[in-house]
């Protein structure tokens, strides 16, 4: 497995990965990694990547003023022996020089799936996740670039963004991987306490018994209500829990007979904020598309 720290030794890498005739599979990650990052490296392969490109970059320009950057988690030793293990074949570890040099002017905002939601919570964030993902497909011009589907929205927005500007990437999603007992894995999982780590896979359980709910005819609002309702109950502070169309993120207050439809929630648990999202099913009996 080669890591490359500069941006010259990234594109000979990428050049001899493809001299064969290979696809070359990115997963961008800010490091700290989980089984679902590694997903993603057996996704991008199992997609058509003869060779896969893991990032590792905590990108400074997705955080808001209020959120500690200094604290992500970091653990170069553990996520290269990971990315090892996994079977990855290269490794870009860029700095901020490299990304950001001195002078660069030039960021990449995304409307449309951008607006409201993480993008309320967090001004600027997908300003910042929109910007540096273009720089990586173009950097590693790799031909499929894989996201997790836990953070649904930085999934349409990256899609967004690079069918707009012509990049051309593959974006493939990869479904959420969970704990045995739901729970979204993530990187700041870490910092919940054993209370909260118990309590945390509530979040998904909600959401699956109100996307059920709705599914089976009850109509959308009251039922989100009942379900944040019994978030507060036990401890958490949510953010928001909303159906919205899986594409464009516009709220739904009935399910659509012909729109691919998601349920996405941002709730507050301790210190940790929580992200999860599911399927939202149409009511039993209602047509789907096609």
């Amino acid at each position: 497995m080669q890591i490359c720290r500069d941006l010259p030794s990234l594109r000979a890498a990428t050049a001899a990965l493809r001299a064969d005739g290979r696809r070359l599979g990115l997963v961008p990650t800010m490091g700290a990694l989980h089984d679902g990052h590694l997903a993603l490296v057996a996704a991008a392969r199992a997609a058509g990547a003869g060779a896969v490109a893991a990032s590792i970059f905590v990108n400074p320009l997705q955080f808001a003023a209020n959120e500690d950057l200094a604290r992500y988690p970091r653990d170069e030793a553990g996520d290269l022996a990971k990315l090892r293990a996994a079977g990855c074949d290269l490794v870009w570890m860029p700095p901020v020089e490299a990304m950001y040099p001195p002078g660069a002017a030039t960021t990449v905002e995304v409307a449309g799936p951008s607006a409201g939601f993480e993008g309320d919570a967090r001004p600027g964030h997908f300003r910042g996740v929109a910007t540096v993902c273009c720089k990586l497909f173009l950097q590693s011009g790799a031909e499929i670039a894989a996201f997790g589907e836990k953070d649904w929205q930085q999934l349409q927005v990256v899609t967004r963004m690079a069918a707009d500007l012509d990049i051309p990437v593959r974006i493939l999603p990869v479904a959420t991987v969970r704990e045995a007992d739901g729970l979204a894995m993530s990187s700041r999982n870490r910092y919940l306490t054993t209370a909260e780590r118990a309590t945390a896979p509530l979040l998904h359980r909600r959401m699956t018994e109100a996307a059920a709910a709705i599914a089976a005819g009850a109509p959308i609002a009251p039922t989100l209500e009942r379900a944040r309702a019994a978030l507060c109950d036990a401890g958490f502070a949510p953010d928001y829990l909303a159906a919205v169309e899986a594409a464009t993120l516009r709220p739904l207050d009935a399910p659509s007979r012909d729109t691919p439809m998601r349920l996405l929630a941002a709730a507050r648990l301790g210190a940790v904020r929580l992200l999860d999202n599911i399927p939202l099913g149409a009511p039993a009996g209602t047509p789907g598309p096609g």
